[in-house]
């Protein structure tokens, strides 16, 4: 039997690969539910015998859903929020009520009234604003981010959390695993011998995190005494405070919120940490009745491969397909699938003025690469495009008309729509959204517009270069 073995080890060796590949594809074009996804990763299976099908095992398979459903089968019932008073519930919507009427049908939770809702651009204006909330704290405080490094602004952090669990408020830290390990050491081990309860959102055994690399809880959300709450897409490090000028500057644009949408936001924050530590988080220290604090319609969308998938992707084609007037996007990374670049282009041949803003340089060179290649699609039917300069801007900004916004911590990218977990606000209000195009505006002033034939023109080595790009796309 030894000796057959060694015979006929190769043709062996051949039908396992093509055991392994056949069950591998078959599963990729079974459950990838983007074409183009399931395209490459075949392709990929068969290409590379072996290696493909344990890339696609490791990078491939959504393990999350299952777990997340067994988990979480319960959360609606076990999260113990207060329903704001009636006349806060659903509220008439003076403009644009048909958009807001359709993301009713998309997303779970309810357009509220009575917000008050503040931009703080960069770190130089929200980092105090978040500590001070930290240090006032007398109930509780909640904190969930992508990266959380262990740097100057990290330790600021930490201490106002650690004086905040001295006092006695209890105190609750969610890192995502990978996003923790985005600075050496991590800050996770520092906060734990403070004595904080810290989780880590899907750990993994790998030491690069590539088991889970796609899968990563990206929401940024802090809420102390479940009153006040800071969301949007500023992470916790040096970089984002500009007049401390870091090695590596980046712009950001993070919220303030009062009113009922905190409770949202703290429903968010209470599935996500269930999820990760098992614990639930109830009672008026975390859940407190909110009064209405200003005039704007909010709601919190949450997105991600679990219940909530492709719930942002549709709230944006039903966006941009109630656009009247103007569109305008701020992302840092633009690598849209076709039905987005369609829905962009129609809304553009309509007559509707659409606008995207975008770095001139990212700090991801493949993420730039794929988006110049798509970008010919939008600038031959009229759509402006604007590469800002340095500093990285990290903004994530969606303005339809005058008086819809849509803010939080995704972009415009596969990441955002199909493989992390994402936190977006909806806001009805026409003076903050004044203030947001006020914003773009000042972004737009020192860009530069492409033009179609400066994308056209590019070198063949170059478009090459930004067409392979362009065929990872589902993975950008």
């Amino acid at each position: 039997m030894h000796d057959w073995f060694v015979a006929n080890w190769v043709t062996l060796l051949a039908l396992s690969e093509l055991l392994v590949a056949l069950g591998a594809s078959g599963h990729a074009i079974v459950h990838k539910r983007d074409p183009r996804a399931a395209v490459l990763w075949v392709g990929l299976i068969w290409l590379a015998p072996f290696a493909g099908a344990a890339l696609y095992f490791l990078l491939g398979i959504n393990r999350i859903r299952r777990r997340a459903a067994l988990l979480m089968r319960d959360k609606k019932s076990r999260v113990d929020r207060p329903e704001p008073p009636s006349e806060l519930r659903r509220p008439p919507v003076d403009e644009r009520p048909e958009l807001s009427r359709a993301i009713d049908r998309v997303v779970r939770r309810e357009l509220v009234a009575g917000n008050h809702i503040d931009p703080l651009e960069n770190g130089d204006v929200a980092y105090p604003a978040m500590l001070a909330a930290v240090e006032s704290a007398e109930r509780s405080v909640v904190l969930a981010t992508y990266i959380f490094d262990d740097d100057e602004m990290g330790a600021e952090f930490a201490q106002a959390l650690t004086r905040a669990h001295a006092r006695g408020v209890p105190v609750r830290v969610l890192v995502d695993a990978v996003g923790a390990r985005y600075s050496f050491p991590s800050i996770v081990p520092r906060l734990r011998r403070a004595g904080l309860a810290v989780a880590t959102f899907l750990p993994s055994w790998s030491p690069l995190g590539a088991g889970v690399a796609n899968l990563r809880n990206h929401r940024k959300i802090l809420i102390a005494d479940g009153r006040v709450a800071f969301t949007g897409g500023m992470n916790i490090r040096d970089g984002h405070v500009l007049a401390r000028a870091p090695k590596h500057p980046v712009r950001d644009l993070h919220f303030r919120l009062h009113g009922p949408i905190v409770g949202e936001l703290m429903e968010c924050f209470v599935e996500d940490w269930t999820f990760s530590s098992g614990e639930v988080l109830t009672g008026d220290q975390y859940f407190p009745a909110l009064d209405p604090q200003g005039p704007s319609l909010a709601r919190a969308i949450s997105d991600g491969p679990d219940e909530d998938f492709e719930v942002l992707r549709q709230v944006i084609l039903v966006a941009l397909s109630s656009a009247r007037r103007r569109v305008r996007i701020v992302t840092p990374y633009f690598v849209p699938d076709a039905s987005i670049l369609d829905a962009l282009v129609t809304a553009s041949l309509r007559g509707v003025e659409v606008e995207l803003v975008i770095p001139e340089r990212s700090n991801i060179p493949l993420a730039d690469w794929a988006c110049t290649a798509l970008l010919w699609q939008l600038l031959e039917r009229g759509v402006k495009v604007h590469r800002s300069p340095s500093p990285f801007d990290h903004t994530k900004l969606f303005l339809v008309d005058d008086a819809w916004a849509l803010v939080g911590s995704a972009n415009w990218d596969a990441r955002s729509f199909r493989l992390n977990f994402e936190l977006s606000v909806e806001v009805h209000d026409r003076a903050l959204c004044g203030s947001l195009h006020a914003l773009v505006d000042a972004r737009v002033r020192p860009a530069r517009e492409l033009s179609l034939a400066e994308v056209d023109g590019r070198s063949l080595p170059v478009r090459l270069r930004d067409g392979v790009a362009k065929l990872f796309a589902p993975f950008l």
